[in-house]
């Protein structure tokens, strides 16, 4: 009995294999992609979304204040308050108080209190708030060798497809070359 190939990511950092099928300028029509393969019954597991020139871009998203601050500390503390209440509540007897709304409103308040803490610590270094996230400025989708034509044959219905061959053979007549990989033997009249 053989043995199924584990489609589990690998532990340690490593390189992706495969030929590079297609090529895209976003994640989105990267995924698409994939998506279409999928559609079209292809073995998604021998495919990977490679980004390539990674970079961080950092959003600011507003103004930061000691009342932002504040707001922002009371609800988060909140939320960590209701979690603590529910668990309080879920082993409490059934006849006692619910320590439902006093768990939010404690919860809340020592979430004020550290994040107008930490923001006056910070002292005026970081006013403002932001999101981030790891951008690629395009992206390869690669496809193990031994499927990778029929991925390209799928994936030109939609196009971003690359040739399977780095700088397509041209023949002494100025045709090019269909099959093969351009060696002599390979080109028609050779």
């Amino acid at each position: 009995m053989a043995l199924a190939r584990s489609n589990r990511a690998p532990r340690t950092p490593t390189p992706p294999k495969g030929e590079t099928v297609a090529r895209y300028d976003t994640y989105l029509q990267a995924q698409k992609a994939v998506d279409h393969l999928a559609d079209k019954a292809f073995p998604v597991q021998m495919v990977t979304i490679v980004g390539t020139d990674l970079r961080m871009v950092e959003r600011v998203t507003g103004r930061l204040s000691y009342p932002q601050a504040a707001i922002g500390g009371f609800m988060t503390g909140a939320w960590l308050g209701l979690f603590v209440g529910l668990l309080l509540t879920l082993f409490s007897s059934p006849g006692g108080t619910s320590p439902f709304l006093p768990s939010i409103l404690i919860g809340g308040a020592f979430g004020l209190m550290f994040s107008v803490l930490t923001y006056s610590l910070s002292r005026g270094r970081r006013d403002f708030t932001s999101t981030s996230q790891i951008v690629a400025s395009s992206y390869a989708v690669l496809c193990h060798a031994e499927k990778a034509h029929q991925a390209r044959l799928l994936l030109a219905e939609i196009g971003g497809v690359e040739s399977g061959w780095p700088g397509r053979p041209v023949a002494e007549t100025g045709t090019e070359v269909v099959e093969g990989r351009g060696d002599p033997q390979d080109r028609p009249g050779a």
